[in-house]
């Protein structure tokens, strides 16, 4: 089931102008083949900095017979339409749909470029809790002051077009894509997208590879269903939201739900012995995990999400 959004939602703008980026600092991004009609942007490992532009999280686009369905618009403006450029290096077509895996701001802040060509958007409708929330706004002001000038007072924040209630099958220029739906697990409105006829999967942050998860508040226990159901779609090539792109993503998968597990058993002891979280963190051992890129940036907040949840999981079970 689809709803279709009639009106801009509360605070945000519509597509107005593309972000143009000051003189002297475009981006040139070079898509890697997958398959017969797919593609990704491979962003750098690591975390979202000035230096990288932002440029630290993956995309994709699938060109059918005759339009392009893009998979996410990276975290800025000016990675939008590189992404565009880039995209139009490849194939005359037009750029008509850009599905969202979720409203993070590394995945969507290029969104005004594509509304700026008249692409659709889609995305899960509790797309919306967090575009209608304080948190979102806070978000942008943090993201112009440290990722100035990729992201700066043009960026604006752009709703979808089409909320999505759950997974559905549809087909682009004689190609047939699904989405499966996977929301509340790393974020409240996951979704990915699989493009049947190549078995490429499009997974979102759903999937880290070679990197440390950003786990933050998320539900890691319906994130490790969600993993066994990406495992259920038997892609033939899987696409994370950060990090390479495999045909073999077992492995990658495996880490993820490993590290996932460890942290709910070590922070969930933790809150059984009524341990504060700072004993908790200390007293754990991190050396399997703590070379491994974005490690200092995300591990500590990941632990305290997840030990936040197991002790609100405690106190539930206790009444």
């Amino acid at each position: 089931m689809m709803a279709f959004v009639g009106i801009v939602l509360m605070g945000l703008v519509q597509a107005g102008p593309a972000h143009a980026a000051p003189a002297g600092t475009d981006i040139e991004l070079t898509p890697v083949k997958l398959s017969e009609h797919a593609w990704y942007f491979h962003g750098e490992s690591g975390m979202a900095s000035a230096a990288n532009k932002g440029y630290m999280s993956n995309a994709g686009f699938v060109v059918t017979k005759d339009e392009v369905v893009v998979f996410d618009a990276l975290g800025s403006p000016a990675l939008g339409e590189a992404m565009i450029a880039a995209i139009g290096r490849i194939t005359p077509l037009p750029i008509k749909l850009v599905v969202v895996s979720h409203y993070h701001a590394d995945h969507f802040y290029g969104l005004q470029a594509f509304k700026a060509l008249g692409a659709e958007v889609w995305a899960h409708e509790r797309a919306t809790h967090y575009l209608n929330s304080p948190v979102a706004t806070e978000r942008l002001a943090i993201r112009q002051q440290d990722l100035y000038p990729w992201v700066n007072e043009s960026t604006r924040m752009i709703a979808p077009d089409k909320l999505l209630s759950g997974g559905m099958k549809f087909s682009r220029g004689g190609v047939d894509f699904e989405i499966i739906d996977a929301h509340g697990s790393h974020a409240d409105d996951d979704i990915m997208l699989m493009v049947r006829p190549d078995g490429v999967l499009f997974a979102g942050d759903l999937f880290f590879s070679g990197r440390v998860p950003f786990v933050g508040d998320a539900n890691s226990a319906q994130w490790l269903l969600a993993l066994d159901k990406m495992l259920d779609s038997k892609p033939a090539i899987v696409v994370p939201g950060h990090g390479t792109a495999s045909s073999d993503p077992r492995p990658g998968m495996e880490m993820t739900k490993e590290y996932l597990r460890y942290l709910r058993a070590e922070m969930g002891r933790a809150v059984a012995d009524m341990q504060t979280f700072d004993e908790a963190y200390e007293g754990t051992d991190w050396s399997r995990y703590q070379d491994m890129p974005a490690f200092e940036a995300a591990n500590r907040i990941n632990a305290y999400g997840v030990f936040l949840d197991m002790e609100a999981a405690a106190l539930k079970g206790r009444k």
